[in-house]
Protein backbone atom coordinates (compact mmCIF):
# COMPACT_ATOMS: atom_id res chain seq x y z
CA UNK A 1 0.00 0.00 0.00
CA UNK A 2 1.28 3.44 -0.87
CA UNK A 3 1.54 5.77 2.10
CA UNK A 4 0.37 8.63 -0.11
CA UNK A 5 -3.19 7.30 0.11
CA UNK A 6 -5.51 9.61 2.05
CA UNK A 7 -7.77 8.43 4.87
CA UNK A 8 -10.99 10.38 5.48
CA UNK A 9 -11.85 10.29 9.20
CA UNK A 10 -15.55 11.02 9.77
CA UNK A 11 -16.57 11.85 13.34
CA UNK A 12 -20.30 12.19 14.12
CA UNK A 13 -20.96 14.16 17.30
CA UNK A 14 -23.81 15.51 19.41
CA UNK A 15 -23.25 17.79 22.40
CA UNK A 16 -19.96 16.10 23.20
CA UNK A 17 -17.46 18.93 22.83
CA UNK A 18 -14.96 17.82 25.52
CA UNK A 19 -14.92 14.32 24.03
CA UNK A 20 -14.53 15.70 20.52
CA UNK A 21 -11.63 17.96 21.51
CA UNK A 22 -9.81 15.04 23.12
CA UNK A 23 -10.49 12.83 20.08
CA UNK A 24 -9.21 15.45 17.60
CA UNK A 25 -6.10 16.13 19.68
CA UNK A 26 -5.30 12.41 19.80
CA UNK A 27 -5.63 12.12 16.01
CA UNK A 28 -3.31 15.06 15.44
CA UNK A 29 -0.80 13.73 17.94
CA UNK A 30 -0.68 10.10 16.85
CA UNK A 31 -1.41 9.95 13.10
CA UNK A 32 1.65 9.83 10.86
CA UNK A 33 -0.05 8.99 7.53
CA UNK A 34 -2.11 11.39 5.36
CA UNK A 35 -5.63 12.07 6.61
CA UNK A 36 -8.50 14.53 6.61
CA UNK A 37 -11.01 15.06 9.42
CA UNK A 38 -14.72 15.60 8.74
CA UNK A 39 -16.90 16.40 11.76
CA UNK A 40 -20.64 15.90 11.32
CA UNK A 41 -22.55 17.67 14.08
CA UNK A 42 -26.03 16.45 14.98
CA UNK A 43 -27.55 19.73 16.16
CA UNK A 44 -25.21 20.43 19.06
CA UNK A 45 -25.69 23.50 21.27
CA UNK A 46 -22.42 23.27 23.21
CA UNK A 47 -20.01 25.25 21.01
CA UNK A 48 -19.06 22.38 18.71
CA UNK A 49 -19.53 24.45 15.56
CA UNK A 50 -17.39 27.31 16.90
CA UNK A 51 -14.62 24.89 17.88
CA UNK A 52 -14.57 23.20 14.47
CA UNK A 53 -14.40 26.54 12.67
CA UNK A 54 -11.63 27.74 14.96
CA UNK A 55 -9.65 24.56 14.34
CA UNK A 56 -10.13 24.72 10.58
CA UNK A 57 -11.90 21.36 10.42
CA UNK A 58 -14.19 20.29 7.61
CA UNK A 59 -17.57 20.59 9.25
CA UNK A 60 -21.16 19.62 8.45
CA UNK A 61 -23.80 21.17 10.72
CA UNK A 62 -27.12 19.33 10.80
CA UNK A 63 -29.97 21.40 12.29
CA UNK A 64 -31.31 18.53 14.39
CA UNK A 65 -30.03 15.22 15.75
CA UNK A 66 -30.51 12.89 12.78
CA UNK A 67 -28.65 10.02 14.44
CA UNK A 68 -25.36 8.24 13.93
CA UNK A 69 -26.08 6.42 10.62
CA UNK A 70 -27.36 9.59 8.95
CA UNK A 71 -24.36 11.59 10.18
CA UNK A 72 -22.03 8.93 8.81
CA UNK A 73 -23.72 9.09 5.42
CA UNK A 74 -23.46 12.89 5.28
CA UNK A 75 -19.77 12.77 6.07
CA UNK A 76 -19.01 9.93 3.68
CA UNK A 77 -20.76 11.80 0.88
CA UNK A 78 -18.11 14.56 0.90
CA UNK A 79 -15.09 12.42 1.87
CA UNK A 80 -12.22 12.41 -0.62
CA UNK A 81 -10.07 9.65 0.87
CA UNK A 82 -8.94 6.42 -0.73
CA UNK A 83 -10.08 4.77 2.47
CA UNK A 84 -12.81 5.87 4.87
CA UNK A 85 -12.90 5.68 8.65
CA UNK A 86 -15.83 6.23 10.99
CA UNK A 87 -14.73 7.24 14.48
CA UNK A 88 -16.78 7.76 17.62
CA UNK A 89 -16.14 11.08 19.32
CA UNK A 90 -15.38 9.26 22.60
CA UNK A 91 -12.38 7.41 21.15
CA UNK A 92 -8.79 8.48 21.76
CA UNK A 93 -6.43 7.03 19.19
CA UNK A 94 -2.89 5.92 19.98
CA UNK A 95 0.59 5.68 18.40
CA UNK A 96 0.70 3.75 15.09
CA UNK A 97 -3.06 3.24 15.19
CA UNK A 98 -3.87 4.11 11.60
CA UNK A 99 -0.73 2.81 9.92
CA UNK A 100 -1.22 -0.58 11.61
CA UNK A 101 -4.86 -0.78 10.54
CA UNK A 102 -4.01 0.22 6.97
CA UNK A 103 -1.53 -2.63 6.74
CA UNK A 104 -4.33 -5.02 7.67
CA UNK A 105 -6.79 -3.36 5.28
CA UNK A 106 -4.47 -3.71 2.30
CA UNK A 107 -3.11 -7.13 3.23
CA UNK A 108 -5.42 -8.77 0.68
CA UNK A 109 -7.74 -7.65 -2.10
CA UNK A 110 -10.83 -9.06 -0.40
CA UNK A 111 -10.28 -7.43 2.99
CA UNK A 112 -12.94 -4.74 3.22
CA UNK A 113 -13.27 -3.55 6.84
CA UNK A 114 -10.79 -3.36 9.72
CA UNK A 115 -11.23 -2.38 13.36
CA UNK A 116 -8.92 -2.20 16.41
CA UNK A 117 -9.10 -3.79 19.83
CA UNK A 118 -10.10 -1.59 22.75
CA UNK A 119 -10.94 -1.46 26.42
CA UNK A 120 -14.69 -1.12 25.79
CA UNK A 121 -16.66 -2.79 23.00
CA UNK A 122 -19.15 -5.56 22.47
CA UNK A 123 -17.83 -8.87 21.23
CA UNK A 124 -14.31 -9.93 20.31
CA UNK A 125 -12.75 -6.48 20.05
CA UNK A 126 -12.76 -5.87 23.79
CA UNK A 127 -9.53 -6.81 25.55
CA UNK A 128 -8.51 -6.72 29.19
CA UNK A 129 -6.50 -3.59 29.97
CA UNK A 130 -5.59 -2.47 33.48
CA UNK A 131 -4.70 1.20 33.91
CA UNK A 132 -5.35 4.10 36.26
CA UNK A 133 -4.62 7.22 34.19
CA UNK A 134 -4.93 8.15 30.53
CA UNK A 135 -1.16 8.55 30.43
CA UNK A 136 -0.77 4.99 31.65
CA UNK A 137 -3.22 3.71 29.03
CA UNK A 138 -1.26 5.51 26.33
CA UNK A 139 1.97 3.88 27.51
CA UNK A 140 0.30 0.46 27.36
CA UNK A 141 -0.98 1.19 23.85
CA UNK A 142 2.43 2.38 22.72
CA UNK A 143 3.94 -0.96 23.75
CA UNK A 144 1.01 -2.90 22.30
CA UNK A 145 0.85 -1.18 18.90
CA UNK A 146 3.77 -2.91 17.25
CA UNK A 147 2.77 -4.15 13.81
CA UNK A 148 2.23 -7.90 13.97
CA UNK A 149 0.08 -9.67 11.35
CA UNK A 150 -0.01 -12.71 13.62
CA UNK A 151 -2.44 -10.73 15.78
CA UNK A 152 -4.90 -10.10 12.95
CA UNK A 153 -8.15 -12.00 13.40
CA UNK A 154 -10.86 -12.58 10.81
CA UNK A 155 -14.28 -11.71 12.20
CA UNK A 156 -17.99 -11.66 11.34
CA UNK A 157 -18.47 -8.10 12.56
CA UNK A 158 -16.52 -4.94 13.30
CA UNK A 159 -17.89 -2.51 15.88
CA UNK A 160 -18.52 0.99 14.52
CA UNK A 161 -16.48 2.83 17.15
CA UNK A 162 -13.43 2.81 14.82
CA UNK A 163 -14.45 1.42 11.44
CA UNK A 164 -11.94 1.53 8.56
CA UNK A 165 -12.93 0.43 5.06
CA UNK A 166 -11.94 0.74 1.44
CA UNK A 167 -13.65 3.24 -0.84
CA UNK A 168 -14.48 0.45 -3.29
CA UNK A 169 -16.49 -1.25 -0.52
CA UNK A 170 -18.46 1.97 0.02
CA UNK A 171 -19.11 2.19 -3.74
CA UNK A 172 -20.39 -1.39 -3.82
CA UNK A 173 -22.26 -1.70 -0.51
CA UNK A 174 -23.66 1.84 -0.40
CA UNK A 175 -24.88 3.97 2.47
CA UNK A 176 -25.51 3.00 6.07
CA UNK A 177 -29.12 2.05 6.70
CA UNK A 178 -30.78 4.99 8.46
CA UNK A 179 -33.63 2.85 9.77
CA UNK A 180 -31.22 2.10 12.65
CA UNK A 181 -31.13 5.75 13.77
CA UNK A 182 -30.27 7.09 16.26
CA UNK A 183 -27.80 4.23 16.38
CA UNK A 184 -26.87 0.61 17.19
CA UNK A 185 -26.74 -2.30 14.77
CA UNK A 186 -26.11 -0.09 11.74
CA UNK A 187 -22.52 -1.37 11.92
CA UNK A 188 -23.68 -5.01 12.18
CA UNK A 189 -25.93 -4.41 9.19
CA UNK A 190 -23.10 -2.90 7.16
CA UNK A 191 -20.75 -5.75 8.02
CA UNK A 192 -23.39 -8.29 7.02
CA UNK A 193 -23.90 -6.55 3.67
CA UNK A 194 -20.14 -6.33 3.08
CA UNK A 195 -19.74 -10.05 3.71
CA UNK A 196 -22.58 -10.76 1.27
CA UNK A 197 -20.46 -9.03 -1.38
CA UNK A 198 -17.46 -11.24 -0.59
CA UNK A 199 -15.46 -8.87 1.60
CA UNK A 200 -13.59 -10.15 4.65
CA UNK A 201 -13.45 -8.35 8.01
CA UNK A 202 -10.31 -8.15 10.13
CA UNK A 203 -9.77 -7.24 13.79
CA UNK A 204 -6.38 -5.57 13.94
CA UNK A 205 -5.24 -7.11 17.21
CA UNK A 206 -1.99 -5.15 17.04
CA UNK A 207 -3.90 -1.85 17.40
CA UNK A 208 -5.25 -0.76 20.80
CA UNK A 209 -7.32 2.42 21.15
CA UNK A 210 -9.16 3.96 24.11
CA UNK A 211 -12.98 4.07 24.08
CA UNK A 212 -14.89 5.91 26.79
CA UNK A 213 -17.96 3.82 25.99
CA UNK A 214 -21.02 5.14 24.11
CA UNK A 215 -20.86 8.39 26.04
CA UNK A 216 -22.88 10.50 23.60
CA UNK A 217 -25.63 7.90 23.19
CA UNK A 218 -25.91 7.45 26.94
CA UNK A 219 -26.33 11.18 27.54
CA UNK A 220 -28.86 11.54 24.72
CA UNK A 221 -30.89 8.47 25.74
CA UNK A 222 -30.60 8.27 29.55
CA UNK A 223 -33.90 6.50 30.08
CA UNK A 224 -34.18 4.25 27.06
CA UNK A 225 -30.73 2.82 26.46
CA UNK A 226 -31.68 -0.86 26.68
CA UNK A 227 -34.95 -0.28 24.84
CA UNK A 228 -33.07 1.33 21.94
CA UNK A 229 -30.62 -1.56 21.69
CA UNK A 230 -33.38 -4.16 21.74
CA UNK A 231 -35.51 -2.23 19.23
CA UNK A 232 -32.68 -2.01 16.71
CA UNK A 233 -31.74 -5.63 17.27
CA UNK A 234 -35.30 -6.50 16.27
CA UNK A 235 -35.00 -4.30 13.17
CA UNK A 236 -31.94 -6.31 12.13
CA UNK A 237 -33.82 -9.58 12.69
CA UNK A 238 -36.81 -8.30 10.70
CA UNK A 239 -34.53 -7.22 7.82
CA UNK A 240 -32.31 -10.31 7.56
CA UNK A 241 -34.14 -13.09 9.37
CA UNK A 242 -31.20 -13.79 11.70
CA UNK A 243 -30.19 -12.61 15.15
CA UNK A 244 -27.05 -10.40 15.13
CA UNK A 245 -26.10 -11.80 18.54
CA UNK A 246 -24.83 -14.92 16.79
CA UNK A 247 -21.81 -12.81 15.76
CA UNK A 248 -20.84 -11.78 19.29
Amino acid sequence: MSETKLTSIIIPTHNGLPLLVSCIESIRRHTEVPYEIIVVDNGSTDGTQEYCIQEGLTFIALPTNEGFPAACNRGLAIASGDQLLLLNNDVNVTPQWLSNMLLALYSAEDVGIVGPVTNYASGRQQVDVVWETQEEFMQIACRHNRSNPAKWLEAQRIVGLCFLFKRKLWEIVGQFDERFSPGHYEDDDYCYRARQHGFRLIISGDTLVYHAGSASFASANPGGWNDLIESNRQKFIDKWGIDPWIYL
